[in-house]
């Protein structure tokens, strides 16, 4: 079969592209032909049809020359060949000269475009706050610290990460919003690397966070950027203080050695699990939580009044109009409610709430109080406890180990998960004789496995989310979680029960969509523990507070019902729920009304309301207290603060350790302390 042969046009393209394929000298041949072939037709046309042309066609050929050449910027000169030949080489010299200087500047300048935009420049900041690694936390941390600092005048966030910095900005400003007064600086790179991650100038800083990756696997990556920070600040001869983060507890040692004796390391994983086993006892413990770490409400605060010297602590729980006492500050570390028999030293400073660090105001709120309304002491309720976990992930040991340290015996805690049994009953310590586990198998998002459990009987729900999968999309966890709320959701509206549940999620965007009833309580396990890294970094000292709070065993946020503290259906001052919280020894915080239980945001919450704020109080109401452990067992202070002296090892350098018992330092073993 005969072919037909290519057409002109496209042999004429075929040619043109196979002599451009030869290189710049063909291009410039081109580029010479093309102006030639346009600019010389065009001046013939100007000259012969000018009103007043040369004469001769010699003249016109001379002009149609000049406008060739200032056109082509060929100088234009006419006359013997030679004139016109040394004419064209000066123009030629000075058009090469012209353009590579043009091209040597928009070369430099693009590369420093590109570098800005790559995000390599070194920072020259002061009193800046500095953030290595990327996850979910970071725009919970970044938010706080921009809410920090909307009342200085000048203020400065920088985070570094191996992303690239046009992406983070705009993540960061589409999920924070408004900076306000704060400066918000990206730069890109591995945070593991000492001469990257000098590029944030972490030696002037005045604090530097290291977020754990979203890998559960990445805590060698916390060590090594701690390591590398080290080696970054070393040659400066400053320390920069440092608030990092480790999921696993077996990193947690490695961790607290790179970042140094002013180095701050919360042990995430064991926080969450503390939080989730505290919440399935009374739900809305985590609106306190959130309440007490947001910088946009009441925060811990160490305040200084000379005029309190003297004073025992019980009286100084009624001594802030506006602010609630909680312990002092002394040599040896914070003393969280401590007896109200304790007298306020010269060099002690006290432990409030308050809305920001200079509103605390003194004020006698003694006449406030009334006694006639106080409740007597009701004796704990110590009957079994049965609580129903509905999947399984890394957290699920450490939850159950939490809930069962408290637990009244004959407790029975029922997991109904995929996980292989062993795995379950493994997580169940051995020697705990007062509770049990039970294993069930059955994959929670099928309504028939939910539908096959005794739902009514249980005092209360825990809904986890699996860990992620290799190849599974992040969101995926969340989705079945979701999924579980949803049939949990129709199993309360047929046995006519809104059950207390408590939901882990991973993102906190997925927090409206969760079907959850006015009882129930959702978890965001990194928000949490951004809003705590934040704190510690704007006051470290605030850290062996976080530690107490969140530790084993030790003095806690209670949820407990307001009915032990006044009688219901009376009109009672706030003041007067604080003197009963204190005669039982425990500090009183706010309340949470059940009128108000599902009315968002606040959900019924109120922390550190006025003392003399008077309301009627019902059955359904609770008062935030921070007190004891919550097993039955009688309330008292919290531990005494040791001398410096007896401290451990395990202290920041300046005086603040971790506010612990020798029996609780267990660091790396799961079990320890959440902060160190």
């Amino acid at each position: 079969m005969e072919q037909r042969r290519p057409g002109v046009g496209a042999r004429a393209r075929y040619w043109f592209d196979t002599t451009l394929a030869r290189g710049t000298s063909a291009l410039v041949g081109w580029l010479v032909a093309v102006c030639l072939a346009l600019v010389v037709p065009a001046s013939a046309v100007l000259v012969w049809t000018a009103p007043h042309p040369p004469a001769g066609l010699s003249g016109k050929l001379a002009q149609v020359w000049r406008l060739t050449g200032e056109t082509l910027r060929l100088g234009g000169t006419t006359g013997t060949p030679a004139r016109v030949l040394l004419s064209v080489l000066l123009a030629l010299v000075a058009l090469v000269y012209v353009s590579t200087l043009v091209g040597l500047v928009t070369t430099g300048l693009t590369e420093r475009l590109i570098a800005l935009r790559r995000g390599r420049s070194t920072l020259v900041e002061y009193g800046h706050v500095v953030v290595l690694g990327w996850s979910e936390q970071v725009f919970t941390v970044v938010g706080e610290l921009v809410a920090a600092g909307a009342n200085q005048r000048r203020s400065a966030v920088a985070v570094l990460a191996d992303r690239d910095k046009t992406a983070m900005e705009e993540a960061l400003y589409s999920k924070v919003g408004p900076t306000g007064r704060t400066r918000l600086i990206c730069r890109s790179g591995p945070s593991t690397d000492p001469a990257v991650l000098a590029l944030t100038s972490p030696a002037t800083a005045d604090a530097v966070l290291v977020l754990p990756p979203d890998d559960p696997r990445g805590d060698a990556d916390v060590v090594k950027t701690l390591l590398a920070l080290r080696a970054a600040v070393s040659g400066d001869g400053a320390t920069a203080p440092v608030v990092a983060a480790v999921r696993d507890g077996a990193y947690l040692l490695a961790a607290r050695l790179a970042a140094g004796e002013h180095g701050i390391v919360v042990e995430s994983d064991t926080v969450t699990a503390r939080l989730i086993a505290q919440a399935a006892r009374r739900p809305g413990l985590s609106l306190v939580h959130r309440e007490l770490l947001d910088f946009a409400g009441d925060e811990f605060y160490p305040a200084s009044h000379p005029s309190l010297v003297g004073r025992d602590f019980g009286d100084v729980l009624l001594s802030y109009g506006n602010a609630c006492a909680v312990g002092v500050i002394r040599a040896g570390g914070p003393w969280l409610n401590p007896p109200a028999g304790t007298v306020i030293e010269p060099d002690d400073r006290i432990i409030v709430i308050a809305a920001d660090d200079d509103t605390a105001e003194l004020a006698d709120c003694a006449r406030w109080v009334d006694e006639r309304l106080m409740a007597s002491p009701r004796p704990r309720d110590t009957r079994p406890e049965r609580v129903l976990v509905l999947g399984w992930n890394r957290r699920a040991p450490l939850i159950l180990r939490e809930w069962g340290r408290n637990a009244p015996p004959g407790s029975v805690a029922e997991v109904v998960t995929e996980e292989d049994g062993a795995t379950v009953r493994t997580a169940c310590p051995a020697g705990e004789a007062h509770w049990r586990c039970v294993h069930r198998d059955g994959d929670t998002t099928r309504p028939e496995t939910l539908y096959g459990l005794d739902i009514a009987s249980c005092d209360s729900v825990i809904v986890l989310g699996r860990d992620p999968r290799p190849g599974e999309p992040p969101e995926e966890p969340d989705n079945r979680t979701l999924v579980t709320l949803l049939v949990l959701r129709h199993l309360e509206q047929r046995i006519g029960r809104e059950l207390p549940v408590v939901t882990e999620l991973a993102d906190d965007g997925n927090r409206p969509l969760a079907p959850l009833g006015p009882g129930a309580d959702v978890i965001i396990s990194g928000k949490l523990v951004g809003l705590l890294m934040a704190q510690i970094s704007q006051n470290r000292h605030l850290a062996a507070v976080f530690d107490e709070l969140f530790s084993a065993g030790g003095t806690q946020v209670h949820l407990r019902p307001a009915a032990d503290y006044v009688l219901s259906g009376q009109e009672a001052s706030f003041a007067t729920v604080v003197a009963a919280a204190r005669d039982r020894g425990e500090c009183a915080i706010g309340y949470r009304s059940h009128a108000d239980v599902g009315r968002a945001p606040g959900y019924g919450l109120r922390v550190n309301p006025p003392k003399a704020e008077r309301r009627c109080w019902t059955t359904g109401d609770e008062v935030v207290v921070i007190a004891g452990a919550d097993d039955g067992r009688a309330s008292g202070g919290g531990r005494v603060p040791r001398s410096r002296g007896a401290r451990d090892e395990r202290h920041d350098g300046d005086g603040h350790g971790d506010g612990r018992s020798e029996g609780d330092a267990r660091a790396g073993d799961g079990t320890g302390p959440s902060t160190g």
